[in-house]
Order: C-alpha cells, then sequence, then structure tokens
C-alpha cells in the first residue's frame, strides 16, 4: 500500500509494527498458514492484499497503537504497579491484551474467533518469535495484535472467497 495514500494514523499504526520487527509478510505467512488449506492456489500477494484492507480500519489502528504503545511503556518500567509486572510477565489471567485482539478480530465476523484462537495456540512465525520472552522485549499487546490482524485478514480472505464462489452458483 502506498504509505501517502494512508492517514496518519493508519501509518503510525504501520511504521510502529514495522518498528517493533513485524512486517506485512511476516502477517501474510499468518494468512496463509491459516488459509491454504482452503484455498490451493493462494499467493502471499493475495494475503497482503487482505491485510492491507483490515490495516485501513480505524478502530484496529487504534487497537494497534494503543498496544504498542503499552508495550513500550512496560519496556520502559513506565507502569504503575501492579500493572508494570502484569504486563512485563504477561500474565495468563490478565486478559485486556486478548480483549484488544478481539476488537480487531469482530470486524469480520465470527471466523475470526476461531481463526484467532487456533493461531494464538499455536503460535507460528512471527507469533513464536514475539513470545520469546529472552529478546528483553515486551509483546505482551503485540503477539495479540498481530495474531488478530492475520484472523481478521483470514476471515476477510473466507468471506470474499464465500462472496466469489455464491456468485458463481
Amino acid at each position: 500500500m502506498n504509505k501517502k495514500q494512508m492517514k496518519p494514523l493508519e501509518k503510525k499504526a504501520r511504521t510502529w509494527l514495522e518498528e517493533r520487527g513485524v512486517t506485512i509478510q511476516d502477517i501474510s505467512e499468518l494468512v496463509h498458514y491459516l488459509q491454504s488449506p482452503y484455498h490451493q492456489e493462494l499467493t502471499r500477494e493475495e494475503c497482503e492484499h487482505h491485510i492491507d484492507h483490515v490495516l485501513t480500519k480505524r478502530e484496529i489502528q487504534n487497537a494497534i497503537v494503543t498496544g504498542i504503545q503499552l508495550d513500550k511503556l512496560a519496556e520502559e518500567n513506565k507502569l504503575e504497579q501492579p500493572l508494570q509486572d502484569i504486563i512485563e510477565r504477561d500474565e495468563g489471567l490478565y486478559g485486556v491484551d486478548e480483549i484488544i485482539a478481539f476488537s480487531i478480530i469482530n470486524v469480520y465476523g465470527s471466523i475470526g474467533f476461531t481463526n484467532y484462537g487456533y493461531i494464538d495456540k499455536q503460535k507460528p512465525g512471527i507469533l513464536k518469535k514475539l513470545n520469546d520472552k529472552s529478546s528483553g522485549e515486551c509483546h505482551t499487546f503485540l503477539d495479540d495484535i498481530v495474531g488478530a490482524i492475520a484472523a481478521a485478514a483470514s476471515s476477510r480472505l473466507a468471506h470474499t472467497y464465500e462472496d466469489e464462489v455464491n456468485l458463481d452458483d
């Protein structure tokens, strides 16, 4: 997508993803992982097309910048306790990171929940890297956000494919 055509919030969201080590290609690998069993001819370019559309949604941009900002603040030890410790450890019962992810997957319907749940458990590709605590970086929110973007793009792709199939009937 041409960054000159983007609104400032979308530019910021995309830039912050890249600065945190997440590329559109990384996310497209996740979309491909989720959808290739159902679409044998699926290309990475097609996956990227759907990701680009997902990233144009303002509520998704808001989730990205909010989550990344919280991760950064935790890395800088700028949150008050007990929140600092909870986010730093990525406490399993915290759940707010998943709530932000749900705001992303809700955009494209209920199939997003199953896509997200599956990929969150499997942790393929970039998700495995983001969950590696040895880097010293905090990705409590980012790993869920990236999984949710992939799940939303997969849902969008599935809906688009289903619409095309139904038109052929």
